[in-house]
């Protein structure tokens, strides 16, 4: 692996010259756990205890809707199909949409009742819908959690009932959201409701408790939840100008503190940050050798547009780095990453960059291999004479 760091001075140099000057201070929150994530850039902004499995309370029905929301992509059922309400479904405490066995509620009916009254009863009826058992369906849950990546995550129901085998950190649960968002845009909008009511029933149980929607700061989601054991947490998303966030907190003692840092967190994490794209598609960073190469070098190029997201403040130890692997090996296709570009900033999250090449370099006929075959013969010949 070979390390290029000097020569991206100017580069760095390139990323302050974009900055406004304006204070920061350091960010904490009164959060026992939080992850927060510009989703516009992936810069990860924010983590505390962000990768401890801890108890999610209803914020785990994200994962629930995840699984309807594949079901649906899939096939397996429309917005229009109606499940059956079991007994056990209906006899399920907490939040509800007040469902009966008298009930053949839809699935758009279900989702909306999980998102805007939190009910467990829905999640029964959903999990019973697509694997005929809640418990066939956690099992589900757990293994499409593990091929997601979310390594921090366990499931033992469908509606974060606690459960000491319900466990999820800050970090798969944003991580979580963004993909609701990226890969679900069609239904994604069903997070920003702000009433819902099955057939009318439950006047008191039919407002979204996100206490961001109301207050016309972009947010447009996802999940509240709240146990004795959870405290107040929430999922939460907003959108303002080009840019969207996604932050997670856990452990807030009342609905008034969870709102209240919700609202901090947001305000933070729009206008104490700023997105510049520093560097074009296609701009040379590199010359890399390349090895019995019909030319001896090709020119490392970025694979996209360096945008970063960075703080309003920095200091002058930005680092920005070049890896890659040499002797770099004949033939290379144009655009096949031949490195990576690393950019360090105080405070923040590293972030990579693919370096591609930027021409085709075919396989070097008789005479750039007797060069080559050449050049290694006389650098193990000096190796040698060295060690006399």
């Amino acid at each position: 692996m070979h390390r290029l760091t000097a020569p991206f001075a100017a580069l760095a140099g390139l990323i302050l010259l974009c900055l406004p000057i304006a204070a920061q201070a350091q960010f904490d929150t009164r959060a026992t756990a939080a992850y927060v994530i510009d989703q516009t850039t992936g810069t990860v902004l924010l983590t505390k205890n962000a990768d401890t499995p801890l108890p999610p309370a209803s914020m785990s029905k994200l994962m629930t809707l995840n699984m309807v929301f594949e079901a649906l992509r899939d096939g397996r059922v429309t917005l229009d199909t109606t499940f059956n309400v079991s007994s056990r479904a209906k006899a399920m405490g907490g939040s509800t949409m007040f469902l009966d066995e008298t009930d053949r509620p839809r699935v758009e009916d279900l989702i909306k009742g999980i998102i805007v009254q939190s009910g467990n009863d829905a999640c029964v009826v959903v999990a019973e819908g697509l694997a005929g058992t809640e418990d066939a369906f956690a099992h589900m849950m757990n293994e499409r959690a593990q091929a997601l990546g979310m390594t921090s995550s366990t499931f033992a129901n469908a509606s974060g009932w606690p459960n000491p085998n319900q466990r999820m950190s800050m970090r798969d649960l944003g991580e979580l959201a963004r993909r609701l968002i990226e890969e679900f845009p069609e239904y994604y909008g069903y997070f920003g409701l702000k009433e819902f009511a099955f057939d009318g029933r439950a006047p008191q149980n039919h407002r979204n408790r996100n206490p961001l929607l109301r207050l016309g700061i972009g947010a447009d989601g996802l999940k509240t939840g709240h146990t004795a054991e959870a405290g107040y947490g929430l999922v939460g998303s907003a959108v303002q100008g080009s840019r969207r966030i996604v932050f997670v907190i856990s452990g807030l003692e009342s609905e008034a503190e969870r709102a209240e840092e919700a609202q901090r967190i947001v305000n933070w994490a729009f206008r104490q940050f700023v997105q510049k794209t520093v560097a074009e598609e296609g701009t040379r960073l590199a010359e890399i050798p390349v090895w019995m190469g019909a030319e001896p070098r090709v020119s490392a190029v970025l694979g996209q547009d360096l945008d970063l997201l960075v703080p309003a403040l920095v200091q002058d130890n930005i680092e920005a780095e070049v890896t890659y692997q040499t002797p770099l090996r004949a033939p290379v296709e144009p655009g096949q990453q031949i490195g990576t570009l690393t950019v360090r900033m105080p405070d923040m999250q590293a972030r990579e960059f693919p370096l591609v090449a930027e021409r085709a370099i075919q396989r070097g006929g008789f005479v750039p291999r007797v060069r080559t075959a050449a050049t290694v013969l006389f650098n193990q010949w000096t190796d040698d004479a060295a060690g006399l």
